[in-house]
């Protein structure tokens, strides 16, 4: 039995942890993004702090670098000598339509297909234009969407507000929580050096978003399991995201994928999934069958529109939620894009910063706890912060690889070798990092690594 929760991050008596802290450094370079991303780091930091301290009655002292931070969410590797793969599928992008703009967003094959289908045979970025401009923006998104692509009209910050799916939004919390009933967990932390040392995490994430919570995670030394679906690639993600994670594929539409994928459940700690709100049920796995398989399963998911509201199980990615939200008009008739993908960013390490602190309720009492983000809730954060095209995406090629090549480390991927930017935080005490370099997806087999990914 689930009970549903209104609240804040972090919850409860926080008496004995008041003298926890983390120190800034570095300079933020674009403004209120900058800065929600930031903020996003430090609440992981300091849920850190709060499990170290529920663990080992230690305060370890945190250390977040502001322009580290924004380095990572461009990107934290560095080829040497080479290039990395495209992160963008060329039919992905902004188009005029006969009343305003539409972003298209192309990279798997099966939203790229329902585009066309849409448009016909539009399969490049002239035909596409051509095309857009014979629909009103509102038509095409809803045309594109209910054939099982990704699109998003361009609306003004007023436009969202009043929307029916952002006043949904507007009303829900950053983090929604709901706790099932209570039961043992099977995980014990070790030592203070790698405190998620042990902790099986199966991620069932895409993208940006979730993949940076587990990354995190993974960073403190937990035992993380990627799975995707057959065929599923992402280009130059995958070089971001795969470092120091087990990549492994389950078609779940199967038995025997279905079959190994219920034997992970019964034995992971955690589970994070970046699944349509629908998706998983769907499947066979929501939440009353996550209990019945594994009670003491921790879980962390996230959609981009929103746990409520009409939206709710609308397929989506950060750059369409820019545009649905307002965030990415700059005046009446120009498109612009923030400087990295920021509501991805903050909320991948919102969600690290709850499946941390739901660890530690556990731990506590033996409550299951689980949390429930969206990307639109992030860009609700933004709006009225000033936001505009006046912050430009200024290039941070240099910065970045000065960094890398000077305190970063060097590593080998699956594509080719490169410098690793240091991670923007530290903590005192703590080893962090990876043994496992950056590698393809779906390259290893279903299961738990059972060692600790360190060097």
């Amino acid at each position: 039995m689930r009970e549903e929760i209104q609240g804040d991050l972090f919850s409860g008596d926080i008496s004995a942890c008041a003298d926890l802290s983390h120190e800034q450094v570095g300079a933020s370079a674009y403004g209120p993004v900058s800065e929600l991303a930031y903020e996003a780091v430090a609440s992981a930091a300091l849920a850190t702090q709060r499990l170290c301290y529920e663990l080992f009655q230690q305060h370890p002292r945190a250390v977040v670098d502001k322009e580290l931070v924004d380095l990572w969410c461009g990107a934290s590797f560095v080829p040497d000598g080479w290039r990395l793969p495209p992160k963008w599928d060329p039919l992905s992008g902004d188009y005029r339509t006969a009343d305003g703009w539409i972003r298209l967003h192309c990279n798997a094959p099966h939203h790229r297909t329902a585009a066309l289908l849409v448009l016909g045979s539009a399969n490049t970025t002239e035909k596409a234009q051509s095309a857009a401009l014979s629909w009103r923006a509102h038509d095409l998104e809803n045309a594109i969407v209910a054939a099982g692509g990704c699109a998003a009209e361009l609306l003004s910050v007023s436009q969202w507000r009043t929307h029916t799916q952002g006043k949904a939004v507007a009303a829900e919390p950053i983090v929604a929580w709901t706790t099932s009933d209570k039961a043992a967990s099977s995980w014990r932390p070790r030592s203070l050096t790698r405190p998620l040392s042990g902790l099986r995490v199966l991620d069932l994430t895409r993208i940006i978003a979730g993949p940076v919570a587990t990354r995190f995670l993974a960073s403190l030394g937990a035992d993380v399991l990627r799975i995707d679906p057959p065929g599923w690639e992402e280009g130059a993600n995958e070089i971001e995201m795969t470092v120091g994670k087990t990549c492994a594929e389950l078609d779940l539409k199967h038995a025997q994928g279905r079959d190994v994928f219920v034997d992970l459940l019964q034995s992971a700690h955690v589970v994070v999934d970046g699944y349509r709100r629908d998706a998983l049920t769907g499947l066979g796995f929501g939440s009353d069958r996550l209990a019945e398989l594994n009670p003491a399963l921790i879980s962390v998911g996230l959609t981009a529109y929103g746990w409520t509201g009409p939206w709710r199980n609308r397929r989506g990615f950060d750059s369409l939620v820019q545009r649905s939200t307002g965030l990415a008009v700059a005046g009446e008739s120009t498109v612009f894009d923030l400087p990295y993908q920021a509501l991805d960013h903050a909320t991948g390490y919102l969600m690290a910063a709850a499946a941390i602190e739901a660890l530690r309720r556990h731990l506590a009492d033996n409550t299951v706890s689980h949390a429930r983000l969206s990307l639109a809730r992030q860009a609700m954060m933004l709006l009225g912060a000033g936001v505009d095209a006046s912050i430009v995406p200024r290039g941070r090629t240099a910065d970045r690889e000065a960094a890398a090549r000077q305190r970063g480390q060097k590593e080998e991927t699956s594509w080719g070798g490169g410098w690793r930017c240091p991670l923007p935080y530290q903590f005192e005490g703590m080893a962090l990092g990876w043994s496992k370099p950056a590698h393809k997806l779906r390259s290893e087999l279903p299961r738990w690594s059972n060692k600790e990914e360190f060097a």
